[in-house]
């Protein structure tokens, strides 16, 4: 029988895959199933930088979002964790399930991370994913200002922590291996591809702003996809992919690239979290029809560093995919 477990982050995983951040790990019962179904750590759904700054009676100096965006998100915050039940959360889930357990932060400042990131970790927490998604919107603002918040943000949270630190991120960076290479030489232990964010829609009836939301599709994997393997090996960190898994196909593909584990919610909100059952079944069962003992056999065989056609990760096979439909 193929061993799956593999390590991320210096920790023993069971199998590489995660249930992540979402509506699917918000509580110890939810969260319980997870566990049950066979995933392989979870990270629970994620506390937001401006739920503290409102505990902390500064919730207008949070963040830099404009006013009409703003007036939209306080208006959801009292959906959201408060710092005292997260961490309750943490403590609870901690005495009921074996596997590892991530916390994670939604922020965009390195203002309060110094205080709640180690009381995370007092809390039980295995390990922290930094949730950092920072749009510019002043001309002034240039991208190396952009990059050192992220910088700061890890900074002052690996001053206040011993466990690993992941960083979710998106994918709008000039040099992202060069950028998440910094990142891995300031204490990043991995980078999750990538964030999936809302979108911002306006009502043309009502004159106001709304956002949108969609479960993610089959394609949305060619992003984690190709970034995975164009970073595995070479940024000095692992690497977490997410987003358009459906299939255990997909995790092969992901780890074929590089990853060293794979996160997932649209496809357990879909079909359920006991899909992930079948899904473990048919990754041992593909293992074994390729011979492979372990997940480190083939793990990066198709890296971009490792491939034998390299070119295929890059924009040039553009023209030859327009010209077959042309």
């Amino acid at each position: 029988m193929p061993d799956i477990s593999t390590k991320y982050m210096g920790l023993t995983l069971r199998n590489p895959i995660i249930a992540a951040s979402s509506g699917l790990t918000k509580s110890a019962s939810k969260i319980e199933e997870c566990e049950h179904a066979g995933a392989g750590a979870i990270v629970i759904k994620s506390v937001f930088e401006e739920v503290l700054a409102q505990a902390d009676f500064q919730i207008a100096g949070s963040a830099t979002i404009h006013a009409e965006a703003y007036d939209y998100f306080r208006s959801q915050l009292e959906m959201q964790y408060g710092p005292r039940e997260y961490l309750d959360l943490i403590s609870e889930v901690k005495k009921k399930v074996t596997i590892p357990v991530f916390a994670s932060i939604n922020c965009v400042s390195s203002k309060w991370w110094t205080t709640y990131a180690k009381q995370f970790q007092d809390a039980g927490a295995d390990g922290l994913e930094l949730n950092i998604f920072k749009i510019a919107t002043d001309t002034r603002e240039d991208s190396t200002a952009i990059e050192k918040m992220y910088f700061d943000i890890l900074e002052a949270v690996k001053k206040q922590v011993t466990i690993p630190v992941a960083l979710k991120i998106g994918m709008y960076f000039t040099a992202l291996p060069q950028f998440v290479a910094q990142l891995a030489k300031k204490g990043m232990d991995a980078v999750v591809l990538f964030n999936r964010f809302t979108e911002a829609d306006i009502d043309i009836e009502k004159l106001n702003l709304t956002t949108t939301f969609s479960f993610s599709t089959s394609y949305d994997i060619y992003k984690p996809l190709r970034w995975t393997a164009l970073m595995a090996g070479q940024v000095g960190c692992d690497i977490s992919a997410t987003t358009g898994i459906k299939s255990a196909n997909d995790i092969i593909k992901l780890l074929l690239a590089g990853a060293s584990t794979v996160q997932i919610a649209s496809l357990f909100y879909q079909k359920g979290i006991d899909r992930l059952v079948e899904i473990i079944a048919e990754l041992k069962a593909w293992m074994a029809a390729h011979k492979f003992e372990r997940i480190s056999d083939f793990k990066g065989k198709l890296a971009f560093a490792n491939t034998q056609s390299p070119q295929n990760y890059l924009r040039a096979q553009f023209m030859e995919k327009i010209r077959g439909i042309e």
